[in-house]
């Protein structure tokens, strides 16, 4: 199964990275975010599965 990280801005979606495993898209997301929040300006993150449900998400920043 396809899992999809998807990195929203302020403005909406700023980037959209495939993943074939959920362990491995959470993993990323987790591991990413903090950097991208203040560098991107990056202020959510989702996994959603291929069907687009949402299995992991995170938020925060200004």
């Amino acid at each position: 199964m396809a899992y999809t990280v998807i990195w929203y801005g302020k403005q909406g979606i700023v980037e959209k990275v495939p993943f074939d495993a959920e362990k491995a898209a959470r993993h990323h997301a987790l591991a990413t975010f903090p950097a991208r929040r203040e560098v991107d300006g990056i202020v959510a993150v989702e996994v959603r599965k291929e069907g687009g449900t949402v299995v992991f998400s995170k938020a925060g920043g200004s």
